[in-house]
């Protein structure tokens, strides 16, 4: 749990809810394609129905999650395009984000980013996809609360999460090698204060993920 979330807050039990969720959509345990029912999630989120029903309005919005009326609630599949799809739009704003990161960034911020190195880092070494999964994520969580343009990072939370399921599902132990030095090349320069640095890493690790496709 968010050191920020309030167990009785209904916001934060949403909030909870759609993180079981969308991990559970991300590592492919819900299944591409597959149908649920709004009960299913329920006892999978650990929540009640009211939280539940904001993470799949959420999920939807996301494009995560496909509402069939009167059939029930749809896993979007993977399509063959999603990724050619999703790396044409990270390519045109992740390296701005990096930069903006590498000029921005406070001392906390970069200690954060170091820790996030080292979590990725003993998950590559443990081969824990999961454990990887979850400093991936942080990392970009960093970079949106580093970032002063929301308007460069709105978007990209979304495609991001469909960036983690479809690099999910084709994971081995060597391309998680490789994403490590390629995160830790953007944090360096991040912590160089190196902006144009931070976007070029940022250029190799999308074409890293591209060539995975």
């Amino acid at each position: 749990m968010d050191s920020n979330d309030d167990p009785q807050d209904p916001d934060s039990l949403a909030r909870q809810a759609y993180r079981v969720l969308e991990q559970r959509i991300v590592t492919l345990a819900l299944a591409p394609g597959a149908v649920v029912t709004e009960k299913q999630l329920i006892d999978m989120a650990g929540h009640g129905r009211t939280p539940v029903r904001e993470a799949i309005q959420k999920l939807e919005w996301q494009g995560l999650l496909v509402v069939k009326p009167r059939s029930g609630l749809q896993i979007s599949p993977i399509r063959a395009s999603d990724r050619r799809e999703i790396m044409e739009v990270r390519r045109r704003l992740e390296p701005a984000v990096a930069a903006l990161a590498a000029r921005h960034a406070d001392i906390d911020q970069r200690k954060a980013f170091i820790d996030c190195a080292r979590d990725m880092s003993a998950a590559a070494a443990l081969a824990d996809v999961q454990g990887f999964l979850a400093a991936d994520r942080r990392f970009d969580d960093i970079m949106e609360r580093v970032c002063p343009n929301r308007f460069l990072t709105a978007p990209l939370a979304t495609l991001q999460t469909h960036a983690r399921r479809l690099w999910f599902a084709t994971a081995t132990a060597e391309s998680m090698d490789r994403a490590v030095g390629l995160h830790v090349a953007i944090i360096r320069a991040v912590q160089k204060q190196d902006a144009a640095e931070a976007a070029a890493a940022t250029e190799r690790l999308l074409d890293h993920m591209a060539e995975l496709g």
